[in-house]
C-alpha cells in the first residue's frame, strides 16, 4: 500500500508549516496497514493524516 495523492499533498504543507514555524519533525511514518501517516513534532503536537488527506492534530487518548 501506497500513500494516495492527496495524503502526500497535505503532508508536504504540513510538513512546510512545521518548517515555517522552525519545528523538528522527530517522526514521519507512513503505516501501510492503517494506511494513516503519522508525523511526531513533539510531545504536545502529532499529526495523523489519512488516506483522504484530511489531516488533524492527534488527541492523546487516541492511542
Amino acid at each position: 500500500m501506497y500513500p494516495t495523492y492527496a495524503q502526500a499533498i497535505a503532508c508536504l504543507r504540513v510538513c512546510q508549516m512545521l518548517s515555517n514555524t522552525y519545528r523538528s519533525i522527530e517522526l514521519f511514518r507512513f503505516d501501510d496497514q492503517t494506511g494513516v501517516v503519522f508525523i511526531f513534532v513533539n510531545d504536545e503536537l502529532q499529526i495523523i493524516v489519512p488516506a483522504n488527506g484530511n489531516w488533524r492534530f492527534l488527541n492523546a487518548t487516541e492511542f
